[in-house]
């Protein structure tokens, strides 16, 4: 489209592919825009690329199975795809899982939401140029790695978790060894803020950059830091409490929502950053609580051929990208006769088409990076 510009020069749109093999898309997200100069006048997200049929080897799995897959569409959330998909069928089955693996469960999950954050906390501002905040981000990762290695074997795709419990009981002294890395990431985690809230050319970058209002995360579903950033004050393990939140979060407790106004990208990355403080303050209550329970079982002993009764349910848990949901059919078999998928990041890429038109190409970058969702999250 030829148009005239100002000053009376003409001037033509472009269409520019962002990805699918673009470092600032990092994954296979391709984005098509439309520039009339610097400035975006359209945006297309495509996706698709990396799409597995996710939820159609769900249903020619048995529910031991499905395990393995739900653990890897969202790879930095291993834990909490599991124990969502744990959640909905123990919930059809009037299953009543173990204090110990409840509260344990819980534990691993904010451990895998601190990694989570971590890995978005250094990756982000790489994609800006700054290359030093992610060898602080790895440190720390590292620090929690060794003991969700140690307890499940795995470093991504932890399987620890079963329909009813866990996998194994925890090993000998590791409550200790998570309180040591606990205490160490705290002691340590100030090095990682004074490079990102700390850093004046970061600021510059994101502050009023991609400012995200609550009536479009509304329209399209976004949910997770993204929406909390925007000032919509939702977060599952306080309004629908699982595992156990409901005490986490009771008054009093170590629970606390984290919510910024602004909407920008700065916003976004500060919530993150504080949100890692609140997961190590629920993890450090989890240890606790674990340390004073007596000992017992850790799991519930399942018959060979586990099925489900004939129904439906739909379990959603606080991710920690934002709401993953599973929508659990059975027809009484000991496979689902449908399991449908509702990931965060899907969303969280969806607005792109209404947050990016009006901005610059060069904040494209700031405001894709800020976004914070996985690919095989969004293809499934």
């Amino acid at each position: 489209m030829v148009g005239v510009g100002a000053g009376g020069l003409a001037s033509a749109d472009m269409v520019l592919n962002i990805g699918p093999q673009h470092p600032a898309t990092h994954g296979v997200l391709r984005l098509r825009i439309t520039l009339d100069g610097e400035r975006i006048r359209r945006a297309e997200p495509i996706v698709g690329y990396m799409h597995r049929g996710a939820e159609k080897l769900f249903e020619v799995r048995d529910y031991r199975q499905i395990m393995v897959l739900a653990n890897r569409h969202d790879w930095l959330s291993a834990f909490s795809n599991e124990i969502g998909v744990a959640l909905t069928v123990e919930r059809m089955l009037g299953m009543d899982v173990p204090e110990r693996a409840t509260w344990t469960r819980t534990l691993l999950a904010e451990l895998n939401r601190v990694l989570n954050h971590l890995m978005f906390l250094g990756s982000y501002p790489l994609e800006l140029g700054a290359i030093t905040p992610i060898f602080y981000s790895f440190r720390e990762r590292e620090e929690l790695q060794a003991v969700m290695e140690e307890i499940s074997g795995g470093r991504m795709h932890y399987m620890f978790s079963r329909v009813g419990g866990l996998r194994d009981d925890l090993p000998a002294g590791w409550l200790g060894r998570v309180a040591a890395s606990i205490a160490a990431v705290r002691r340590r985690l100030p090095d990682l803020e004074s490079l990102l809230v700390g850093n004046e050319i970061l600021r510059a970058r994101t502050r009023g950059v991609g400012v995200l209002s609550p009536e479009l995360i509304e329209a399209y579903g976004v949910s997770g830091p993204i929406a909390r950033a925007s000032g919509v004050d939702v977060d599952l393990r306080r309004d629908r409490p699982y595992l156990a939140y409901a005490e986490l979060f009771a008054p009093g407790g170590p629970g606390r929502v984290v919510v910024r106004s602004a909407g920008d990208c700065l916003a976004r990355l500060e919530v993150l950053l504080e949100q890692v403080h609140v997961s190590l303050d629920l993890a450090q209550a989890c240890l606790d609580r674990l340390a004073a329970l007596p000992a017992g079982p850790v799991n519930v002993k399942l018959p060979k051929v586990l099925k489900v009764p004939e129904g439906w349910d739909y379990v959603a848990t606080e991710n920690p990208l934002g709401f993953n949901g599973y929508y659990l059919v059975s027809r009484g078999d000991k496979t689902p006769w449908r399991l449908k998928l509702r990931s965060a990041s899907f969303n969280n890429v969806a607005v792109l088409g209404e947050l990016l038109p009006g901005t610059l190409i060069a904040d494209m970058v700031a405001i894709l990076g800020s976004m914070f969702f996985v690919v095989g999250d969004i293809d499934k």
